[in-house]
């Protein structure tokens, strides 16, 4: 007996790659036939010589419920009365030369926890949200102009339950959304809780697209985590991964017997650094199962968001690879085609059914027009990762102080093409493992020192043009490389030092979201403006945020050396006050700056008919206003 759920016009729009609630029709659907209760199962294995369905009701037994092919399509459906949600169940695919291979639903929306890889039979539309004024508001949100600081979260090692088990997705929301909203970050960035098999992998390599992993809860216990968030006024994104999928034979490698979401050349179907299979996204279907899984996210779990990841390995046939070891396209090049239409396609839909979700991609090279729209020859993204500035800026605050001024470079460059893509800025999970340690120990020098560059860094994090990312651990110092087998090291905060460490990523995030100059114009060049970029032998420089008549400056000291006498041009003849301070000792500094007004000379300097003069504190970062403007406030206040 043939699903109910699948129709020719289901049919039809999913060969085309064009269904946009796949979801709601492959996999397994509990539905009515008639009068009669039951699930209806539907799969794409279009080379398969029979399918059936086997599960705890039938006792696995291989063709007690065969499937019934839609001829023409490649799709396989059955329905199965009586069966209630809470089943488990496979797919047995009986391949061209008889093989059967029993495989996980690639639309399944529930798995057994690891090491079991069954689907769940799940019911759906049981969740009540409470979210309608966050949703309501989100389609009508100019991002652009708007403050986007994200902290990034790995749920299995954020905090740890006192027994030391992780804490399950209710756990996670009653702990973490007090703490974000402390912190004061508009967003928080899951690592992929897309279910997969391997803890190690971070969630990078997935089987499950359509499914929360079961390490901590249920589906409705991830939209309460979701739905919480929405009603403190906190966005919630998702990492997810559409490059690539890892081998494992329960689940999509092979999955009818041939090569059938992956390419059959290994030169194009395999990823050599990561040991997985990447897409053929010349394929209708498999475009529609991407596409779908992206929309699944943002429709059933309300997501704010996704941050798509390994874009750079979409998008070049020879990304990692050789000579003779990849394929050119139809023009004789490396960009691959199908993944360029692919992502055109996957931006286009959801930005237009989710107005206000922001799509963000991780490309690492020089791309042009990844943020850019399809119309005139983008990809269509809201943002773009900043990998270059994250690269520069920490080099170079490894470097000695004493030979920084060879590197001054590094800080400049950035700007000639920081408003050529709408940039978010990095300080990721990537960048504090696998030997590369945490940031606080890339810090050279002393203790003390260490402290002051890693305010100095999230300083300058905020100050500089772009959205904001900061993986956990970093805002208050931890030292320890993270290590998803852990929780993080939130013993370091009885200690003064790492309290104020926090205290200063609270306080930059409340004046980020404050002060339009800071967020009101990041993605234009008429938010920024260079006051000095030329003094590399003191390692200092000094620029203006702007936005709506309000303007900031910024001025940063990269060495251990007080500067006093520090003289820089201004835009105008004010009182100026400074209102922001890294080396306040409500941070853990020294509490060198400048604590009274300042009132601006006529002393021409820098090309500008106004100067003032400054004590700059050692490796730290200053923020100043005009007396009387909005936003004022005492350092550390």
């Amino acid at each position: 007996m043939q699903s109910p759920t699948v129709s020719n016009f289901d049919l039809q729009l999913f060969g085309e790659g064009r269904h946009w609630h796949i979801y709601n029709v492959l996999g397994a659907q509990p539905c009515k036939l008639g009068d009669i209760n039951g699930v209806g199962f539907a799969v794409w294995a279009p080379h398969a010589r029979g399918v059936s369905v086997v599960g705890d009701f039938n006792q696995w037994q291989i063709g007690s419920n065969n499937m019934i092919p839609h001829e023409g399509t490649g799709v396989w459906s059955l329905f199965v009365p009586e069966l209630q949600p809470g089943a488990l169940y496979k797919f047995c695919i009986t391949t061209a030369s008889g093989q059967h291979l029993l495989k996980s639903d690639p639309y399944g929306q529930l798995f057994e926890q690891r090491p079991s890889t069954a689907s769940v039979v799940t019911e759906r539309g049981n969740f009540r949200w409470s979210d309608e004024d966050w949703l309501s508001r989100r389609g009508n949100w100019n991002w652009q102009q708007s403050p986007i600081s994200i902290y990034e979260v790995h749920a299995a090692s954020w905090r740890h339950h006192g027994s030391g088990r992780w804490l399950n997705y209710r756990e996670l929301a009653e702990q973490l959304v007090p703490y974000v909203l402390e912190m004061q970050f508009t967003h928080i960035e899951l690592l992929p809780v897309t279910e997969h098999p391997l803890d190690e992998s971070w969630g990078y390599q997935t089987t499950g697209y359509f499914a929360p992993t079961s390490r901590f809860g249920s589906p409705d216990d991830l939209r309460y985590l979701i739905d919480l968030c929405h009603r403190h006024n906190i966005g919630v994104i998702l990492d997810w991964v559409p490059g690539h999928f890892p081998t494992d034979s329960h689940a999509l490698a092979r999955f009818d017997g041939s090569a059938l979401y992956e390419h059959e050349d290994p030169r194009k179907g395999q990823h050599q650094d990561w040991g997985t299979l990447i897409y053929n996204y010349g394929r209708h279907e498999v475009r529609n199962f991407l596409i779908g899984s992206a929309l699944y996210w943002l429709d059933a779990f309300h997501m704010d968001g996704l941050r798509v990841d390994a874009v750079a390995s979409m998008l070049y046939l020879n990304y990692s690879r050789k000579e003779g070891e990849w394929v050119p396209n139809a023009y004789g090049g490396h960009e691959n085609l199908e993944a360029i239409d692919f992502l055109r396609e996957l931006n286009q839909v959801c930005q237009s059914r989710y107005p206000g979700t922001l799509i963000c991609a991780e490309e690492s090279t020089s791309w042009p027009g990844v943020t850019r729209p399809p119309e005139i020859g983008g990809l269509g993204f809201n943002l773009k990762w900043n990998m270059g500035w994250m690269h520069d800026t920490l080099d170079y605050l490894q470097q000695d102080p004493v030979y920084r001024q060879y590197h001054h470079d590094k800080l400049t460059f950035g700007l000639i093409y920081a408003f050529s893509e709408n940039f978010l800025l990095p300080l990721s999970h990537d960048e504090v493992v696998h030997g590369k340690s945490s940031l606080i120990n890339k810090m050279p020098g002393d203790e003390w020192q260490q402290r002051a560059s890693l305010r100095l860094l999230f300083s300058y994090l905020y100050t500089y043009p772009g959205a904001k990312l900061l993986f956990m651990g970093g805002e208050f110092g931890q030292r320890r490389e993270w290590s998803e087998a852990r929780e993080l090291d939130w013993a370091l905060l009885q200690y003064p030092e790492h309290q104020g460490i926090k205290r200063l990523v609270q306080d930059l995030n409340g004046l980020y979201r404050q002060e339009t100059s800071l967020h009101g114009q990041s993605h234009r060049p008429e938010g920024f403006e260079w006051i000095d970029c030329h003094d590399s032998p003191q390692s200092v420089i000094s620029f203006l945020r702007q936005s709506q008549g309000q303007v900031l400056v910024v001025v940063v000291n990269f060495t251990p050396i007080p500067r006093h006498h520090y003289r820089i041009g201004v835009p105008s003849g004010g009182v100026w006050r400074e209102i922001f301070n890294s080396d306040s000792e409500y941070y853990g500094g020294s509490n060198l700056g400048n604590p009274y007004p300042i009132q601006a000379s006529g002393q021409p300097w820098m090309n500008r008919d106004w100067s003032i003069e400054l004590t700059l504190p050692p490796l730290g970062a200053i923020i100043l206003n005009e007396t009387g403007m909005a936003g004022a406030r005492e350092p550390g206040a």
